[in-house]
């Protein structure tokens, strides 16, 4: 597959840090440590993020700058962690979300 990794933007850095594994919807994926994890998986071919809460629409990479909530998804079971700012790291576990998402999960 092509890698679809995004590598200049005018606002965001997206330096790479070393090569490493996560998990999306409990398949592996890899991108590099530190890069935004919505990166990371549009460079993985993942285009929906989350769906639209009111009429279920998917919804992708959209702002990269944590104004919207398009990139809402479960992060190591902690919901609406917004994965456009949100760092990746090694062994990582996303998911998608539907809806506002487990308000109390984390607590």
């Amino acid at each position: 597959m092509k890698d679809l990794r995004i590598t200049e933007h005018p606002i965001l850095d997206f330096s790479s840090g070393r090569r490493v594994p996560f998990y999306f919807e409990g398949e592996e994926f890899w991108g590099h440590e530190g890069e935004p994890i919505a990166a990371a998986l549009h460079a993985g071919g993942v285009k929906i993020l989350s769906y639209s809460e009111r009429l279920g629409r998917p919804q992708g990479f959209f702002c990269a700058i944590g104004n919207c909530s398009a990139c809402f998804m479960r992060v190591d079971g902690l919901s609406n962690v917004r994965t456009c700012l949100e760092p990746l790291r090694e062994g990582m576990r996303v998911e998608r979300q539907r809806g506002k998402g487990d308000l109390s999960a984390g607590m």
